[in-house]
């Protein structure tokens, strides 16, 4: 049934008299047209069959519910999005690929029409990259010929789901920590396949964290680089003897310690010697000794260690105070001690007392404040727990559990047609979260007293914006009894145009990767402390206008089938 709605009224077409924007393609090469489902195109197919593909549809791109149990959502992968749709283009070797792939009834002029196609009669809408975002909201909408942007759904839902699910892990792993703790991403040998590792570095990076160990994705990204060694290196020394060139310059170049390895020695028995200490270590382990001489040497401006490898009290944390001590002698600053395993609060505790009876017997100025770095498969649950316990972590190393997102596999955007012809669209379902919400729509997020975001809110395209001051009554799209009237001190727009093929639109530029990550920040930052904790969030509000309301259950009711009892 065609039914014109009062809350989108008609649309004026826009004068296309501008080329496209060029824009670099996207950052993985592999992502192309036909990094695609079948079906996209054996939809194109059928629509061009019709004579339908030109036809002027608009499709929403959303998700449904919020990750990991929490209450709000980070967008990302909105400039991969822009990037492939500014270079969008068939080669002939894919078409050949996709009629191979196709029913060989298909006509050979469809073939033809795809080698035409491009993305310059499409225009996409977003929420800027990096806000915090809601379920139901469109954070895309894409409008164009609806041959061509059924072409864009499979990679865009692609694009947008992990980037915006990782976001949002890293962006809580942040939220546990605080906003002191240095935080690391430590993932790349755990992803899922080189694209996994490169998009969470760049992600997280996105989403709070500080670092990657990530190479490539420090070189693509300019992502600060993080990494020191692993146990293979510890176990790699049988002892000092192995250790050739013993001498290291003082950092200012003044002098040369001709003999590192003995200086080093020296310390560690002048630490051995100490009353206080007696009963925490006796007799090291030489060969982890050896090795973090050998390290420090190579690093001596970088020099941290891995202390788990033999013992954490008993050998690790003395062997690295003698060669940090030895290291001091000479103006360097040791950076610190990784802890790999075992009770990460008790040792990180225990490790804290060490260094400060170190800074207190020996009058060496900042060594109670050395860097402890943990690691060993943490999570948000245990940064949680491990902030109950107490502990004296300044940074830790994530993984796992952070670029796989392990407590959830995927996000679950989906992409649904709304409007076709000016003509708004719905999408049914017996379960009513899968009921989409019709027509070419605005989103608008309101702002209370206390500077907080209280709820966004959907409105037809032409009904009248939200205004400061001006009572408004927003309803939840589905249940008839959840509504409230808002008061507004603050309306922001959140769709804006990122691209507008040949219109003469307005584009939003794309932020760069730093700009992203600061406002993730701030926009954590505008919400309500109860929206955000780990625990029984409170359930951020999404509404609809009175008039939009109201069309969704008029529509509803108009398309969906009358039963008949016999």
């Amino acid at each position: 049934m065609d039914v014109k709605p009062e809350v989108n009224g008609g649309v004026k077409e826009e004068k296309h008299n501008r080329p496209p924007p060029v824009i670099d393609g996207p950052t993985n090469p592999m992502v192309t047209p036909l990094l695609n489902d079948l079906y996209q195109f054996t939809m194109a197919y059928a629509y061009w069959k019709a004579g339908k593909h030109k036809e002027r549809a608009v499709f929403d791109l959303y998700f449904r519910k919020n990750p990991f149990g929490g209450e709000y959502t980070v967008f990302a992968g909105l400039e991969e999005c822009i990037r492939f749709i500014a270079n969008f283009k068939l080669s002939k070797e894919e078409i050949a690929f996709v009629r191979e792939s196709l029913s060989p009834t298909c006509e050979d002029a469809f073939f033809d029409y795809l080698e035409g196609i491009d993305c310059s009669d499409v225009e996409v809408y977003a929420i800027a990259e990096g806000s915090v975002v809601f379920p139901k909201i469109p954070l895309m909408r894409v409008e164009g010929p609806v041959a061509v942007v059924q072409l864009l759904e499979t990679p865009y839902v692609n694009l947008i789901n992990y980037a915006s699910l990782v976001t949002t892990n890293a962006a809580r792993h942040r939220f546990v920590a605080g906003k002191s703790k240095l935080l690391l991403e430590f993932g790349l040998r755990r992803a899922q396949g080189p694209d996994g590792g490169i998009g969470a570095s760049r992600y997280c990076y996105m989403g709070g964290f500080d670092a990657t160990s990530n190479c490539a994705a420090g070189k693509i990204f300019g992502i600060p680089l993080r990494g020191t060694h692993s146990h293979a290196f510890v176990s790699s020394f049988m002892g000092t003897d192995e250790i050739i060139d013993k001498s290291l310059k003082s950092h200012d170049g003044s002098q040369v310690c001709e003999d590192f390895v003995g200086a080093s020695q020296t310390w560690l028995s002048k630490i051995k010697r100490l009353s206080i200490l007696k009963g925490v270590f006796g007799e090291t382990n030489q060969s982890e000794l050896a090795a973090f001489i050998s390290y420090a040497l190579a690093f001596p401006d970088n020099f941290l260690a891995l202390v788990d490898t033999y013992d954490v009290m008993k050998s690790g944390v003395p062997n690295f105070c003698a060669v940090a001590l030895a290291l001091n002698d000479l103006g360097y600053k040791a950076r610190g001690i990784r802890l790999d395993s075992g009770d990460l609060a008790y040792l990180s505790c225990e490790t804290r007392k060490f260094f400060q009876t170190i800074e207190t017997e020996f009058a060496i100025p900042g060594f109670g404040k050395t860097g402890i770095t943990a690691s060993n498969d943490l999570n948000e649950e245990t940064l949680d727990a491990l902030n109950k316990q107490g502990h004296e972590v300044d940074a830790f190393g994530i993984g796992t559990y952070l670029v796989t997102c392990y407590a959830q596999a995927a996000l679950g955007c989906v992409f649904k047609l709304v409007e076709i012809n000016n003509q708004p669209r719905i999408k049914l379902s017996e379960d009513v979260s899968k009921v989409s919400i019709p027509c070419k729509k605005r989103s608008f997020r309101l702002y209370g007293k206390e500077g907080y975001a209280l709820l966004d809110i959907m409105s037809g395209e032409n009904e009248p914006p939200p205004k400061v001051g001006e009572r408004i009554l927003c309803r939840h799209p589905f249940n008839e009894s959840k509504r409230a009237y808002v008061v507004p001190q603050r309306v922001e727009e959140l769709l804006k145009c990122y691209w507008p093929g040949t219109t003469d639109k307005k584009r939003e530029e794309l932020p760069t990767l730093e700009q992203n990550r600061e406002r993730v920040g701030k926009q954590l930052e505008q919400m309500r402390p109860d929206h955000m904790r780990r625990l029984n969030p409170t359930p951020y509000k999404v509404s609809v206008t009175a008039k939009l309301y109201d069309f969704i259950h008029f529509l509803w009711l108009n398309e969906a089938p009358v039963g008949e009892l016999q």
